[in-house]
């Protein structure tokens, strides 16, 4: 059924994107989710089809829209068959790395990396999380040092998605010890660099075939027009950009939900137990009913959320509230759906099972919920 939420170019956007994936993400995803790998060519097959890159302005070979709502039509249909870790890379892409390049870069440093980002051909990685700091990143120790028209790179990163096969990877780092939160800057470490080498890839709970991996950087030359933004100001370039963020992993989590509970509709209607559909029984049509309020509620707040993003009035509160409400929902709509399941449920092979598992790093990566509550709380009360 068609939302209010999109009009006819957004729909004709939607069968591009399901054809898609019907051709290049259901023959191969359960091959991804074994070898714990997604194969570089669907990147390049996605950026053939203009699904990469879609805010990038055309002189940088992107198609320039900046209509968030076509994202969006992405992630539900990539949600619709529980191509979780293919979102999440996708995602890595559009909504974290290009919008820095984007904002952030030079005119040299966007004609240098954005249009192979756009085709595929490179992919992205945010280099934030470290071993010893994660949502304290005033606790980052990755340093990068001066040295003539050089910055020198030492430290280590974790939990990095895509890192993997990241052919740029922006790395905050530590800049100025004595200047607090004035004293972190990004810079671009490309794939090839000397002393730039990846770690293990990281075995998960859940988005298995989702490239996470450690990265460490052991005296890593960067030329000084890698740094991205202004010097000092990492905190601030990252601040800004969280809400893009969060809503993306709301928008994840809608997805996911509501895929959930079609799943289970079309589970428990053709599934029988003592001798009648398990739709047929009250329990069931209660969780159902429950499910299925918890997200069209949830529909309606991301979906005003996403017009706030496009005009530009989306705050981080609003964002974080999104974010928190959309993973916590998620989780607790894909649980009631699995145990419709039964036994079922907990076979791999059935894509609740994987949803289920997929979902519990929405309330930990972008912020914890405990975060979100904390900036949601600040906002209320006026005490920090």
């Amino acid at each position: 059924m068609r939302r209010d939420q999109y009009d006819d170019d957004h729909e004709s956007f939607r069968q591009i994107v399901r054809e898609f994936v019907e051709r290049e993400v259901l023959p191969h995803q359960e091959r991804w989710e074994r070898e714990h790998d997604i194969d570089r060519a669907t990147w390049l097959a996605a950026g053939k089809q203009g699904l990469l890159g879609l805010m990038v302005p055309p002189e940088y070979g992107g198609p320039g829209v900046e209509d968030y709502r076509f994202r969006c039509v992405i992630m539900e249909e990539l949600g619709r068959v529980g191509a979780g870790s293919l979102t999440a890379g996708f995602s890595l892409q559009d909504d974290v790395a290009i919008p820095y390049l984007l904002d952030l870069g030079t005119d040299g440093q966007r004609q240098r990396w954005l249009p192979g980002m756009v085709s595929g051909q490179l992919i992205g990685a945010v280099a934030m999380t470290e071993p010893g700091a994660g949502s304290d990143l005033q606790g980052i120790r990755t340093t990068a040092v001066r040295d003539g028209r050089e910055w020198v790179i030492n430290g280590s990163k974790t939990f990095i998605t895509n890192g993997g096969h990241a052919d740029l990877v922006i790395v905050v780092c530590r800049t100025d010890p004595e200047a607090g939160s004035r004293g972190f800057s990004l810079f671009v470490v490309e794939s090839g660099t000397d002393g730039f080498e990846r770690g293990r890839r990281l075995e998960k709970l859940g988005l298995h075939a989702q490239d996470t991996a450690e990265l460490y950087f052991d005296g890593v030359r960067v030329p000084a027009e890698n740094l991205l933004g202004t010097e000092g100001a990492a905190f601030l370039h990252l601040m800004e950009r969280l809400p893009r963020e969060r809503l993306n992993i709301a928008m994840q989590g809608y997805a996911a939900a509501r895929a959930a509970i079609d799943w289970t509709v079309q589970y428990t209607t053709g599934r029988t137990a003592f001798g009648k559909p398990i739709a047929s029984y009250q329990n069931t049509q209660f969780e159902l009913a429950a499910a299925v309020t918890e997200v069209d509620v949830l529909e309606a707040y991301v979906d005003k959320a996403v017009l706030a993003l496009n005009d530009g009035s989306l705050t981080a509160v609003d964002a974080a509230k999104a974010k928190l409400w959309a993973s916590e929902v998620q989780n607790r709509v894909i649980d009631r759906c699995l145990q419709l399941f039964g036994g079922y449920g907990y076979m791999y092979e059935y894509p609740i099972c994987r949803a289920f598992a997929d979902a519990r790093v929405q309330t930990i990566y972008g912020g914890t919920s405990e975060v979100m509550k904390l900036i949601i709380g600040r906002d209320l009360t006026g005490i920090r």
